[in-house]
C-alpha cells in the first residue's frame, strides 16, 4: 500500500490562467482555468490521501532577461513579446540590451543557454511580477489547499523561482543556466530529496510546454531512486502555451517512453494512491 503521496503543482498562478473578464492575466494559457478547477476538485476529493503538497511560484522582477523591458531593436524600438532572440542576432546588432553595459553578460548567457540545447531565449510578456495579482495562486486551487492545510494540520510547501533576472528559470529544480553566485538558481537539493521520498509523485500545473516539462525532465534526471512509474502526470490539469502544442505532445510521449505514468485527475480517483 502507498504510504507517501506527494502532489507537486507547478506555477498555478493567475497570470497563466485564462480567467474570465474582467481579469487581465499577462500570459494566459488556453484551458488553464479549467485545469486548475479540476485540480482543485482533485485536492478536495483526495486530500486525506495526499501526504504532502508542494507549489512552485514563478516569481519575476519587471526587469528580466526574458522580458521586453530588457531589450531593444537596433533602431531603439521595443522588442515585442514572443520574440526569439539568439546569440547570433545579438552579435549582429539586431537586438541589444537597453543597458549597453549588459551586453557582455547577455552574450555569455545566450551562448551558455544555446550550448545546453534545451531552449533559445524567448521574450515573454512581463508576468508573475512579484507582489502583483498575477503572481497569486488561482483562487480555487488556493481555497482547496487551504482546506487541506486546515484538515490535515500541515502546511503546503511553497517554492519561488525566477527572481534572478539574468537566467530563465522554467524548472523548479534549477535555472536553465545556473548562476554560480546565486544558490537559488542551482540544483534544489531539498526539493529533490522531498520528491525522492514519495511513493507516488503527482505532477500538475502550467504550462506543460515549458515549466511543467522542464521541472519533470530535471526531476527525472536527478532522482536518486530511479522508479519512473511512481511519477504520474495529471494530464487534465496542465495545458501548453499557445503555439507550443507540439512541445506538449513531445513531452508527454517522451515521459511515457521513460516509464512515467499519464493519468487524468478523474482516472486516478478510481485508483488507490
Amino acid at each position: 500500500m502507498t504510504h507517501h503521496t506527494h502532489l507537486l503543482i507547478i506555477d498555478p498562478q493567475n497570470d497563466f490562467c485564462d480567467l474570465p473578464s474582467p481579469a487581465t492575466p499577462a500570459l494566459p494559457v488556453a484551458g488553464a482555468d479549467a485545469d486548475m478547477q479540476r485540480l482543485a476538485a482533485f485536492i478536495h476529493a483526495r486530500g486525506p490521501q495526499l501526504t504532502d503538497i508542494t507549489i512552485t511560484l514563478d516569481s519575476h522582477h519587471r526587469l528580466d532577461i526574458a522580458h521586453p523591458t530588457f531589450w531593444q531593436q537596433a533602431d531603439g524600438s521595443p522588442v515585442t513579446p514572443f520574440t526569439t532572440i539568439t546569440a547570433a542576432a545579438v552579435h549582429a546588432g539586431q537586438y541589444l540590451p537597453r543597458q549597453p553595459a549588459a551586453l557582455g553578460r547577455t552574450l555569455a548567457y545566450l551562448d551558455a543557454l544555446e550550448a545546453r540545447g534545451r531552449y533559445t531565449l524567448m521574450v515573454w510578456p512581463v508576468h508573475c511580477e512579484i507582489g502583483t495579482w498575477g503572481h497569486n495562486v488561482h483562487a480555487e486551487v488556493h481555497a482547496a489547499y487551504n482546506l487541506w492545510e486546515d484538515q490535515q494540520g500541515r502546511s503546503v510547501t511553497k517554492l519561488t523561482k525566477g527572481s534572478n533576472p539574468w537566467t530563465e528559470h522554467y524548472s523548479a529544480v534549477m535555472a536553465e543556466v545556473p548562476d554560480a553566485h546565486d544558490e537559488s538558481t542551482q540544483l534544489n537539493h531539498a526539493l529533490m530529496a522531498a520528491m525522492d521520498q514519495a511513493d507516488v509523485l503527482l505532477i500538475a500545473g502550467e504550462a506543460s510546454s515549458h515549466c511543467v516539462r522542464a521541472t519533470t525532465e530535471h526531476i527525472m534526471q536527478n532522482l536518486a531512486r530511479q522508479r519512473p512509474r511512481r511519477i504520474v502526470l495529471l494530464t487534465d490539469c496542465m495545458s501548453p502555451v499557445g503555439g507550443f502544442q507540439l512541445q506538449h505532445e513531445s513531452f508527454l510521449l517522451d515521459m511515457q517512453a521513460q516509464g512515467v505514468a499519464l493519468a487524468t485527475s478523474t482516472d486516478i480517483l478510481l485508483q488507490i494512491i
